[in-house]
């Protein structure tokens, strides 16, 4: 039996460019952090470069403390609630900051972005399709 999902948006990307990098958004009060991160489906936490948690006038050491692993190694991080904004998709989230300043990574992972969305990839023809996951947009 075929099962069908209908989307939101469409966000067409470059597929000749090295992962599928997207759009962020972070707010805190009135204050925002605009960059780009990479879409991973294999990292469990949204985690960003610490640069753009100090732009949000956060005490990085201050949040929920967490060592991640890493096929290259391990690092820390610290997570605050914040509002996150991805393709125009808004959610409040715990995201981590790199502790280390010369971390300069952007990843939007499972917990906080992936688990609030449904994702549909066609990265053949880099086509990303997307829908907040409490919207009722499935067909049948």
């Amino acid at each position: 039996m075929a099962e069908t999902l209908t989307f939101t948006s469409l966000y067409r990307y470059d597929t000749r460019r090295y992962g599928i990098t997207l759009p962020v958004l972070l707010m805190l009060g009135d204050r925002v952090a605009e960059f780009k991160a990479k879409l991973d489906t294999g990292a469990s936490l949204c985690v960003f470069a610490r640069l753009h948690g100090e732009e949000l006038g956060l005490d990085i050491e201050r949040g929920s403390r967490q060592e991640i692993a890493t096929v290259m190694g391990n690092f820390v991080a610290y997570g605050h609630p914040v509002r996150l904004s991805v393709l125009d998709l808004e959610f409040d989230s715990t995201v981590y900051f790199a502790a280390d300043t010369g971390f300069n990574r952007n990843v939007l992972g499972r917990q906080g972005w992936l688990d609030r969305i449904k994702l549909g990839l066609v990265d053949y023809e880099g086509k990303l399709y997307l829908s907040d996951y409490t919207e009722a947009t499935e067909a049948g």
